[in-house]
């Protein structure tokens, strides 16, 4: 089975080291040490503590309502706007995002290089590569 060091977990999860860090020294994810005395999480450990995350939600209160379940929040990065069409860039933790909607949409949004935004992706097919 493979095991993720803090900071790769960290990421997986998009939280910082030091919150993976401490929710290990907390005992809410289990570790143990390699060789050299890095501190690992099992990945299955890591896959079922993600899920509980996931499920205990993030506790906002302007958390909108929504049928599309992956929601990626980042700073927008990027407007193309044309005539009718616009494309917009977000950065969210590792992973850009790139939407194309209407120009209407972006102005109506008051979409700005700089801002925070929230990509959701709402798909029928979804491809998983092993890495």
């Amino acid at each position: 089975m493979q095991s993720y060091t803090i900071g790769q977990a960290a990421r997986l999860l998009g939280v910082s080291p030091d919150t993976a860090r401490r929710w290990a020294d907390a005992g809410r994810v289990a570790t143990h040490r390699d060789e050299s005395g890095r501190r690992l999480i099992d990945g299955r450990a890591l896959a079922a503590f993600s899920v509980e995350i996931a499920q205990s939600g993030t506790g906002e209160e302007d958390a909108s309502y929504t049928s599309a379940r992956n929601a990626f929040p980042g700073i927008v990065t990027a407007i193309k706007l044309g005539d009718i069409a616009a494309q917009v860039e977000i950065q969210a933790g590792p992973h850009r995002l790139v939407s194309l909607l209407t120009r209407e949409a972006v102005e109506e949004l008051g979409l700005e290089v700089g801002m925070q935004a929230t990509a959701r992706v709402k798909s029928t097919s979804v491809h998983i590569d092993r890495t």
